[in-house]
């Protein structure tokens, strides 16, 4: 595919690396974003300006806010122009982006499953979802060509899905990640075992990628509740075990399967 013109809304930590990678294909990037230090070279003067030349509109900001920002966008948008989200969560904001911008304007729902710490260790393939909306099977597969010119490997799914998969895989990283910090672990963390190095490269990612979006990917995932109670129901049970006399066999955690 060839490079294009990428207005990207949104310059917090993914929005930043974001803008980077598109800049080493040879993307044109504009930035919109009147909360951060957006660099001159990047930075539109207003939202109509980042708009002016794009094929692609990114947005990049906090999920909760994506609501208002398509509502100040839609006017400003044209057919022809492609606009997709890079949110953690896709459910409601495919619905969003399918109420407000509807037949008339392409969009597509994704969710890069990378964020600045794989980027700046060279992870690749990137993976990334794709929820495509019915309406723009098209625009779909332009946005997968995109992202494979990005290196990466797409993986399409619905959003409902994609969500359901996220709250037992990327909620529950976080989940665990906010008790474990929030119960001290890092007090002792010179005297962790191998065993538990695998739980610290997890804090260093959650923290690396977007520890700051913890409240998000719990409340904005439908799913992310029910994920959180079947696993503190599933603790309780081993905790409930380990204080009445068993046969230690029925105790052992499963080996890996080969």
């Amino acid at each position: 595919m060839r490079p294009g013109a990428v207005a990207l809304l949104g310059f917090g930590r993914f929005g930043a690396a974001f803008a980077e990678l598109l800049q080493q294909a040879g993307h044109r990037v504009r930035v919109h974003d009147p909360h951060a230090q957006v660099p001159a070279a990047l930075a539109a003067n207003d939202l109509a300006d980042a708009l002016a030349d794009a094929h692609w509109v990114v947005l990049a900001m906090p999920v909760p806010h994506l609501r208002a920002a398509l509502s100040e966008l839609r006017p400003l948008l044209r057919p022809g122009q492609i606009v997709f989200d890079v949110g953690s969560v896709k459910l409601h904001p495919c619905e969003q982006m399918d109420e407000i911008l509807g037949d008339a304007i392409a969009h597509v729902g994704t969710h890069p499953l990378f964020g600045p710490l794989s980027l700046a260790r060279g992870d690749r393939p990137l993976r990334v979802v794709l929820c495509p909306s019915p309406a723009h099977a098209q625009a779909a597969q332009q946005v997968a060509e995109l992202f494979r010119a990005l290196d990466c490997e797409v993986i399409e799914l619905d959003a409902a899905s994609h969500d359901r998969a996220m709250a037992r895989t990327h909620a529950m990283a976080f989940f665990l990640a906010k008790g474990l910090i929030d119960f001290g672990v890092e007090d002792s963390l010179t005297l962790a075992p191998p065993s538990f190095q695998g739980m610290r490269r997890m804090l260093d990612a959650v923290r690396g990628d977007a520890g700051h979006l913890f409240a998000a990917i719990q409340r904005e995932n439908p799913y992310a509740q029910q994920a959180r109670e079947q696993l503190l129901a599933a603790l309780d049970a081993v905790h409930r075990q380990l204080q009445t006399p068993a046969d230690d066999d029925s105790l052992a955690i499963p080996g890996s399967t080969p």
